[in-house]
């Protein structure tokens, strides 16, 4: 029997006078997400391609496989390789240590036994994230009489691509309902949110629990062991405690450094993140600005120079690398609801956000991550940049028929 035809069996109990009544929205969530929603545009005004809401969703979650196969890879290659270098460390224990000893072993050579270390701390922040959104959703959904839609798959898998693997579960919970709940739902939901959700949630972490979210205990998964990022050892050392880190351009690019699970490799971002700009899903005009205005604003600041900051010294190409850059870039910067919507707008509004990203790194004391910062001040300037796009527009051609 089919999982199509068990539905269509349910149906009738959910629908209204049926057994499950109060249950129809969580049931029509379910045949929403496996295959179609319950109404669909049939105009043609409305009619442009084949794609729909579900399709640009489901790709952009494919779209992060790749930047994630690396991710787990990485987090099992940085824990592996400190429990052989270090014996005294010693490796997770309980049920994770159970599946890491029974399915795999701890050499770092091993692509299969890292992918399985990294997949035991990944899994459990994925299953948090996606039951407490869902809960959520399925709540504002359910008071509001509709659907829930497919938005939040796509914040759900982007939130835990961008977490450390150490985190406590606890504040995973905590930071998607943040992000959902207040970034998004009490704005009326999907399309209605004028802050990215997903960076909404990790921005509360970062702020409210700066030691499990930023602190060199969270990078590597093995108790007793710190190991800082790129970014951080070159905001308190300068380039120089980067290089005699060990720690190369080449590693930074493909993905072989500390840091959030899915944002270690610039190289599988920018297989996904591609993809989604040759499908027009992304906007190649934000992507290419962000890197405009990161190379322009960084090479400013080198240009100058500086002896008592050291991150004056980091050179653009470093910047392209280091940290969540890339991965802001094309999968946050450009989602389409917070993002600018004209033309003229996007350019602007990515310039904003590389030149910013820069800034935050070099200038802020506080803070040597500055993507995540700048995407969220970009998303409240985003209208601004619109609104005076638009009456450009019409001053020009009001000039123009006088």
């Amino acid at each position: 029997m089919s999982l199509r035809s068990v539905l269509d069996r349910l149906e009738p109990h959910f629908q209204q006078g049926g057994k499950y009544e109060k249950f129809f929205v969580f049931y029509e969530m379910f045949d929403t997400m496996l295959y179609k929603p319950s109404s669909v545009t049939t105009a043609a005004a409305h009619v442009r391609d084949g794609i729909d809401l579900k399709r640009i969703m489901m790709t952009v979650w494919l779209c992060t496989m790749p930047a994630l196969l690396v991710g787990l890879w990485n987090v099992g290659y940085q824990a592996n390789t400190q429990l052989i270098n270090n014996p005294e460390l010693v490796g997770p224990s309980g049920l994770r240590g159970y599946i890491i000893d029974l399915l795999t072993g701890s050499n770092p050579a091993n692509i299969l036994d890292n992918i399985i270390y990294g997949a035991t701390f990944y899994i459990p922040i994925f299953i948090v994230t996606y039951l407490c959104g869902f809960i959520w959703e399925g709540l504002f959904a359910f008071k509001r009489g509709h659907e829930v839609n497919e938005g939040f798959f796509v914040t759900g898998i982007l939130f835990t691509l961008i977490l450390p693997p150490q985190i406590p579960l606890w504040q995973v919970a905590l930071g998607i309902s943040f992000g959902v709940v207040l970034a998004k739902e009490v704005f009326g939901g999907t399309g209605k949110n004028f802050v990215n959700p997903a960076l909404s949630g990790r921005a509360f972490l970062y702020f409210a629990y700066p030691a499990q979210i930023s602190g060199d205990s969270v990078w590597t998964a093995v108790d007793g062991y710190t190991g800082a990022t790129a970014l951080s050892l070159a905001a308190s050392g300068g380039m120089e405690a980067v290089t005699t880190a060990g720690i190369s351009w080449l590693d930074m690019f493909l993905g072989k450094t500390q840091g959030c699970i899915g944002e270690v490799s610039t190289l599988m971002i920018l297989l996904g993140g591609g993809y989604l700009v040759w499908t027009r899903i992304a906007s190649w005009r934000i992507v290419l600005s962000a890197i405009i205005g990161l190379v322009v604003t960084s090479f400013v600041l080198t240009s100058i120079g500086s002896e008592t900051n050291s991150m004056f010294q980091m050179p653009w190409y470093w910047h392209l690398v280091v940290g969540g850059f890339a991965f802001g870039t094309f999968f946050m910067a450009t989602e389409p609801v917070s993002a600018a919507h004209t033309n003229t707008g996007r350019w602007v509004y990515g310039f904003f956000i590389g030149a910013m990203t820069v800034f935050i790194r070099v200038i802020n004391p506080a803070f040597p991550e500055g993507i995540m910062l700048a995407i969220l001040l970009a998303n409240l300037f985003a209208p601004i940049f619109d609104y005076c796009v638009v009456q450009s527009n019409i001053k020009r051609r009001r000039l123009r028929n006088v």
